[in-house]
Parts: structure tokens; sequence; C-alpha cells
């Protein structure tokens, strides 16, 4: 009997300057494994559209693509009621709706959620949630690697704890 692989990422966004015109995002992803091998992975947010909602999607885009190895489960920590949210409750209902809100409106950042829907498929993913900011070490970690990633740092780091 195989013995279940439970992968958890633990993602995080950044903006600075968020809404505004010179905005700059940044994400990380922290990837362990049940060894507790970790995996840190961070960059700038590309293109011209610099959200903290495109950072936080990108940050889990990102840490999902890096699994090498179809995981039996994969356990997403993030602090963003927006991705969690997303990925949960609206994904379906917007999919159905040609990728139109309820109200018929495009969905925000349709292109990310698309591409986050087909990696959703590829693993067995749940989402847990974390009040951002709130001691929560990997989270804290994910933020401080989001913050650089956000002034243009790119970030791969192997750790075996």
């Amino acid at each position: 009997m195989q013995q279940q692989r439970i992968i958890q990422i633990f993602t995080d966004g950044a903006c600075l300057h968020n809404g505004q015109p010179q905005a700059r995002g940044g994400w990380a992803a922290i990837l362990r494994n049940p060894e507790g091998q970790t995996k840190e992975i961070a960059g700038p947010l590309e293109g011209n559209q610099q959200t903290n909602n495109r950072a936080e999607l990108t940050a889990v885009i990102k840490g999902l693509k890096s699994l090498k190895v179809p995981a039996s489960e994969v356990e997403v920590v993030t602090d963003s009621k927006y991705v969690k949210n997303g990925c949960t409750s609206w994904l379906p209902k917007w999919k159905q709706n040609g990728w139109r809100t309820s109200d018929r409106k495009p969905v925000a950042n349709s292109d990310l959620w698309q591409v986050l829907d087909q990696l959703l498929e590829r693993h067995k993913v749940h989402f847990t949630w974390v009040q951002g900011h709130s001691g929560h070490p990997e989270n804290e970690r994910a933020d401080a690697l989001a913050q650089r990633a956000a002034m243009g740092e790119h970030v791969q780091r192997y750790s075996n704890e």
C-alpha cells in the first residue's frame, strides 16, 4: 500500500502601492513535503496589471506548477480569502457562466483563474485560510519573501529540515 503524500504549499502575494499606477507586485510560495524538505520560490509579478489579488493568485499558480510529481493531496495555506473562496466556492459557477460573475460581468483576473483551474484539475487540492500577520511562521515567511519579490528579488531556495 502506497503512503499518502501530502504536500503543503504556503503562499502569499504582496503589492507595493496597490491600486496606483506605480504598483509593483511580488509572489511567494513555500513548498514542504512529508519528509520536511522545503523549497522557497518567489519573484516579481509579471505584466502590466500589478495588484495584490494577482500576486496572491500567481503565488498559488507558481506553487502548483513547481510540483514535479502529482501528490496524493496538496494543502494550500493562504491568507487570501479571495483565493480560498474563489477556488472553493466561486470557480465552478464562473466556468458555468462563461467566466462571468452572477451579475454577468467579466470575472476579474480571469486569465489567472483559468490557469489555476487547470492546475486544480491535476492535483487533489484543499485550501486552508490563515489570518495574515498573526504569527503563523510559514505565512510570515511567505509574506517577507513576497515583499522582497515586489522590490524585484527572485528567490529559489531548498532546505532539508
